[in-house]
């Protein structure tokens, strides 16, 4: 899975100021981040005031398999996708992998236990198997003719997916508040890792006091 952020706008002097103009006033972006700024940013997110980190904006390029995708998918407010669609590529499906199956959790809100299941090889061969058998059949499918829009029908959600994701930095601290959390899903718990370290460089003080402070 790939995580990359590939444009931004905005810093934490942004924020700031989108704050203060409510008093027509600003800080030069030239002049370091100050004490007053870090208050004043910690105050926001604190009190919930989440307008003026919406002046701040990131975009990502985002790769994962359509089961993640489709888990991060639900999240909308304040945030834009763009997806590689298979109604137009035809490109052999990238699949994703792994070597550790993990149990079903007594409680089945929770999806899965930290426990993984015996001979995690047998698990492998069955998925690799269905895979195989998929990307067969959707080849053999293209290879008859049939529209790229329904041979893709065939594909499993194993299947790598390409977009790029963009919104405020706001929207984006909902997004891993939820997904960092221990309850979520570990492959999308992974992608939101990869996020926070990435904003957390590009916005130290905001993303701090959003994830820290912010009421979701």
């Amino acid at each position: 899975m790939t995580v990359k952020l590939i444009d931004y706008m905005g810093n934490d002097i942004t924020v700031a100021n989108a704050a203060r103009v409510s008093f027509n006033k600003r800080s030069p972006k030239s002049k370091p981040i100050s004490d007053k700024d870090i208050k004043l940013i910690n105050y926001l997110a604190k009190h919930n005031h989440w307008t003026p980190f919406g002046h701040c904006s990131a975009q990502f390029h985002m790769k994962a398999p359509i089961f993640v995708a489709r888990q991060l998918g639900k999240h909308q407010v304040g945030l834009v996708w763009n997806e590689v669609s298979r109604r137009y590529v035809s490109d052999d499906p990238e699949m994703w992998y792994t070597e550790e199956w993990r149990k079903v959790a007594d409680d089945k809100k929770q999806g899965s236990s930290e426990e993984l299941v015996m001979s995690p090889k047998i698990m492998s061969n069955i998925y690799i198997s269905a895979i195989d058998h998929a990307t067969k059949a959707y080849k053999s499918l293209l290879s008859q003719g049939v529209c790229e829009e329904q041979a893709r029908a065939v594909l499993p959600q194993g299947m790598y997916t390409e977009w790029y994701w963009s919104g405020s930095i706001a929207a984006f601290a909902r997004v891993c508040k939820l997904r960092l959390a221990e309850d979520t899903q570990l492959e999308t718990r992974i992608i939101a890792q990869e996020m926070n370290s990435l904003l957390k460089k590009q916005f130290p003080i905001s993303w701090n006091a959003l994830i820290n402070q912010q009421e979701v």
